[in-house]
């Protein structure tokens, strides 16, 4: 097989590297019900989530937790956990159901996904290297290969894959697909192409880095989108600058499903008490 057909054999699949699995929970809060309750024990509920919610809030090496207070109809707070691991993302959300006051939060929706990092530049130049060399695609060789190159990158980019929340004031959280079928379809336009494309994206969002950190999770086979998009910064028209400035990209004009999003301002588990005060 000459280099220029298997070249044309490759696969279509950018490699990716995962990092922190992510859980974001969509809640409101039983108003009438919590306002029924004697002081006392509305009291005793607040310091037993007080204590629980601020040792997730420490960021640690296992992962970190923080509450935001959304605004508009789609919930009252809105939880992010970044784990280790999904049984990890499990066992915080089984701690938070054990609270008492899980019994005056009603789940409104929520979001499962993980750090992700698409390396559309060093697939394209690894793939080539190795089509290059004749080496066949899913050998032994060509697997040892492609694991060496995401080992470095996951050195490489270990705080990007484990982050800490940002402790800015306001977040924006919005899943997206990519298109598919009728008349675009984004998994069928060639590596070359989607490189281009995702590398123009980039470009713009890099003139915001100094105003909005953004984390970007994978949820294919994890939930009903295709990725999750975390959007930190101080100033919230920020989220508007981008996400307006970015529509006239190609990647996001002709291949670029939205979902639901959520705005909120970062509620401190110190502030909690004031949050719940009747």
């Amino acid at each position: 097989m000459t280099p220029e057909t298997l070249t044309a054999t490759l696969p279509a699949v950018p490699l990716t590297i995962e990092g922190a699995s992510a859980l974001h929970q969509m809640v409101r809060l039983r108003r009438p019900a919590w306002r029924a309750l004697a002081a006392d024990v509305r009291s005793g509920i607040i310091d037993e989530a007080v204590s629980a919610l601020g040792e997730m809030e420490r960021a640690e090496a296992g992962g970190q937790s923080a509450i935001y207070s959304l605004l508009g109809h789609k919930g009252d707070l809105l939880l992010v956990h970044f784990r280790r691991s999904f049984e990890e993302l499990n066992r915080a959300q089984t701690e938070l159901a054990r609270l008492r006051l899980s019994d005056y939060l009603e789940p409104a929706t929520s979001y499962v996904s993980m750090v992700e990092l698409g390396l559309y530049e060093s697939t394209a130049k690894v793939y080539g290297a190795l089509a290059a060399r004749g080496v066949q695609p899913f050998s032994e060789e060509w697997d040892r290969e492609i694991e060496s190159v995401l080992e470095r990158q996951r050195q490489a980019m270990a705080p990007r894959l484990w982050p800490e929340i940002p402790s800015a004031k306001h977040i924006c959280f919005y899943p997206m697909d990519r298109k598919r079928g009728e008349s675009v379809n984004w998994y069928r336009e060639s590596m070359s192409d989607r490189q281009r494309m995702m590398h123009e994206h980039g470009m713009i969002g890099r003139r915001y880095a100094g105003a909005v950190k953004q984390i970007i999770t994978g949820s294919i086979g994890f939930d009903d989108w295709e990725w999750g998009v975390d959007l930190f910064a101080d100033d919230p028209l920020v989220f508007k600058k981008l996400i307006y400035e970015m529509r006239f990209d190609e990647v996001s004009a002709v291949y670029a499903l939205f979902g639901s999003f959520h705005v909120g301002l970062r509620l401190p588990v110190a502030d909690l008490p004031g949050y719940l005060k009747v």
